[in-house]
């Protein structure tokens, strides 16, 4: 391993570290850091320049060289660890030997694009819809995802169900309701709630040009009428037989296809 500096002990400070992120949503807020696991994702945050430290077996750099930026022990520090030590910080069953710690980005005053493409996650709570959704919004090129009252971005399985998206991905959370609409009308940005009421339109007769923002609510709950009665208009999927609703990540990505159409279509 050349001259990485080889851990063996799991009360190494950075051992430490790396535990306490990974278990303390208090931790990650408190110090702006949150960690990584697995080879890919874990690449994907080097080559972004998020990851800070990263922490990999001998025969994980081996296996997985080809994953990593060529210089990407120039980029941040690295350090060996035992395989024992790497199952003992493993949040997953397999572990694959590769973690980081990587710095949370700066919050951002920058306005919403007057035009761009958004998706709302208003009280989403399952970390594997929230990742799920960030991922589909990197592939269909929506300009962001923007987060109200859901379940917390950066904690691990959040992370690790975006697969990497959360590196490439404008993912912006809003701390109430009133910050959110704000931004949106400060745009100009019209506002879709999705929901199943007398007055929504059908998304096949919609048009989404134009700055756009489709707010998905909570899994079992919906969007509250309160914010659903907030937007512009009320759009639903239509659907055949007796089923009257489909998974919120299944459901975002038919509206984040729907929205990004024109655009795909030149």
């Amino acid at each position: 391993m050349g001259e990485i500096i080889y851990l063996t002990s799991k009360e190494n400070n950075i051992i430490k570290i790396f535990r306490k992120l990974s278990v303390s949503k208090r931790e990650r807020a408190e110090s702006g850091k949150f960690v990584t696991e697995g080879a890919r994702i874990t690449a994907d945050a080097i080559r972004h320049g998020f990851a800070e430290t990263v922490l990999v077996t001998r025969q994980a750099l081996d296996r997985y060289a080809d994953d990593f930026p060529k210089k990407f022990r120039e980029s941040c520090r690295v350090y060996g660890i035992s395989d024992e030590l790497a199952e003992k910080i493993s949040l997953t069953e397999s572990a694959q030997g590769v973690f980081a710690v990587c710095r949370v980005p700066e919050k951002t005053d920058t306005p919403l694009k007057a035009d761009g493409k958004y998706v709302v996650l208003f009280g989403l709570q399952d970390p594997g819809n929230v990742g799920m959704i960030i991922r589909t919004a990197d592939a269909m090129g929506v300009d962001g995802v923007l987060m109200c009252g859901s379940c917390e971005l950066y904690a691990p399985k959040t992370v690790r169900a975006t697969m990497g998206s959360i590196f490439r991905t404008d993912v912006r959370v809003f701390s109430d309701e009133e910050e959110l609409f704000g931004s949106l009308k400060k745009s100009g940005v019209v506002t879709s709630a999705s929901v199943l009421s007398e007055d929504s339109r059908d998304i096949c007769n919609c048009s989404f040009s134009g700055g756009q923002a489709v707010f998905l609510g909570n899994e079992g709950s919906g969007l509250p009428n309160s914010v659903s009665e907030r937007c512009d208009r009320r759009i639903k999927i239509p659907m055949h037989g007796s089923v009257n609703s489909l998974n919120v990540a299944m459901a975002g990505g038919i509206f984040m296809w729907e929205m990004t159409r024109e655009i795909k279509n030149g």
